[in-house]
């Protein structure tokens, strides 16, 4: 079993609908500070059920919720979706 898919809405810094297709060969995430490389992880670590505020990089749990900019306004909710391929029927 493998991560196939992740889809980010609202999470953190992800204002936009945002689609992650991770190939079998994927080996990092490179960018520059501040891009939102840590956000990925936080947000595939919440799809799986995290609930601690802490263990996602946030005081409450609500701060994972976009919440704005000088350029756009507030979400009132996040979304993750996580697909994975059980082609190997580990499940």
């Amino acid at each position: 079993m493998r991560l196939k898919r992740v889809h980010i809405y609202g999470f953190k810094t992800f204002a936009d609908k945002t689609v992650f297709d991770i190939d079998a060969d994927l080996i990092a995430v490179v960018g520059p500070n501040g891009c939102g490389k840590s956000n990925i992880v936080d947000a595939i670590l919440w799809g799986l059920g995290e609930s601690k505020a802490s263990h996602i990089r946030a005081k409450l749990t609500q701060d994972v919720i976009f919440s704005g900019s000088s350029r756009r306004k507030k979400l009132g909710f996040c979304e993750v979706t996580l697909i994975f391929d059980n082609e190997d029927a580990s499940l």
